[in-house]
């Protein structure tokens, strides 16, 4: 038996392992560095299957590695996260969670495959050579992102891995299929808060006031017309404003006003030009209306960039295992992944796990919704896929 079939073999035979690990962690999801009793389950997990790991990285990260034969040959990493959303889970599952959280982001699917792999890899070490790095992330859902902590704690160190891989679940990809992109393939994340400051008083006595409605609705407008307008037509991007709090009423005009939004890139040069753009137009329009304003542009994760000889690699040998037909070449996304981090520091590359199912209504609702699911013979594909890339690539 070759080492691709062995792999499979042991996919196949833990999925049951798989699946209650997953489950577990479905239902005791925990908020981004909370994660205190996730990262106690990894380390007991570590510990049975008998591999040497650090615990406490970046608060409530973990760390392992997994040596196989002539270990200094080479360093790889893999990646995954477990920190879950503030999301009520509306799944009438036996696995619901049983917190006011919810893995709507499949961050469980992640941890279990990666714990999977690590079983994998463990059982095969004399059959492959150099050594393994596990990357247990917390907080990957909450700025400054668990993965800027996790370098800046060295975790790509001593030594440096050659590389590093990461997955992430996809509904839009069946469970037994992947999908990656090479070269930029995921948009940087910032976050826009914007507080106008008017003068405010009595609807029906307007005189002397400056509603500062009216000024973050020409900010807005403003906002709109520079990205439609932008010399860089051929970046996507988007600017978008979700929340807006004005604490008025129908008949008064109150003195301030709050929206948050969000400001997505897939280029780092336009990304901060943009920045200086929006400051400009919010002083242009409040000295224009007598009103101040305070716009704090949090500087969030760096796109994602697929270094496309990795992601070649990664391709071929996801081809090899699955099958051609079971791999795709996908589009950019406007999304945001705090991996960007370690694909800054060292070549990265980070593909999709199909996990909807091709039979049922399983897995077919969109992430970061309280009804998300997966179609759990994804994990046998999770594990498996990860340990062979990992050794492959």
């Amino acid at each position: 038996m070759d080492l691709k079939d062995k792999i499979k073999d042991l996919a196949h035979n833990m999925h049951d392992h798989l699946v209650q690990w997953r489950r577990h962690l479905h239902a005791n999801p925990e908020l981004s560095f909370e994660e205190h009793q996730t990262m106690a389950f990894i380390a007991k997990t570590l510990k049975e299957i008998g591999i040497e790991f650090q615990k406490e990285i970046a608060g409530t990260g973990v760390v392992a590695t997994i040596k196989g034969v002539n270990p200094e040959s080479k360093t790889v990493a893999l990646r995954s996260d477990h920190d879950a959303l503030p999301i009520k889970e509306l799944n009438d599952v036996e696995y619901a969670s049983k917190n006011d959280a919810m893995h709507a982001c499949g961050h469980d699917v992640h941890t279990a495959s990666l714990l999977g792999a690590a079983k994998i890899l463990n059982e095969t070490r004399n059959l492959w050579e150099g050594t393994i790095r596990l990357i247990f992330q917390p907080g990957e859902e909450r700025l400054p992102g668990g993965a800027s902590i996790m370098v800046k704690e060295g975790v790509l160190e001593n030594p440096t891995p050659h590389h590093i891989i990461g997955q992430h679940v996809f509904p839009d990809l069946q469970a037994g299929h992947v999908g990656m992109r090479g070269g930029m393939y995921m948009a940087s994340a910032d976050e826009v808060y914007l507080t106008i400051n008017g003068k405010g008083g009595h609807a029906a006595l307007p005189k002397g006031q400056c509603n500062p409605l009216i000024v973050a609705s020409e900010i807005l407008l403003g906002f709109e017309k520079l990205i439609e307008t932008r010399e860089e037509k051929d970046v996507k991007t988007v600017l978008a404003f979700g929340y807006i709090d004005g604490q008025g009423a129908t008949n008064v005009i109150p003195n301030q006003v709050h929206l948050k939004g969000t400001f997505r890139s897939l280029n780092e040069e336009w990304r901060f030009k943009a920045h200086k753009l929006m400051h400009d137009l919010v002083k242009e329009v409040c000295d224009k209306r007598g009103a101040t304003a305070d716009l704090d542009i949090r500087v969030g994760y760096p796109s994602v960039y697929n270094n496309p000889d990795l992601t070649d690699r990664l391709r071929e040998v996801a081809i090899d295992y699955l099958g051609e037909d079971k791999v795709h070449v996908l589009p950019e996304r406007m999304t945001g992944e705090d991996f960007s981090f370690y694909a800054q520091k060292i070549p990265g590359c980070f593909y999709r796990l199909g996990t909807a199912s091709p039979s049922s209504d399983i897995g077919h609702h969109s992430l970061h919704t309280p009804y998300f699911d997966i179609d759990e013979s994804a994990l046998e594909i999770g594990a498996g896929l990860m340990a062979y890339g990992a050794i492959k690539c």
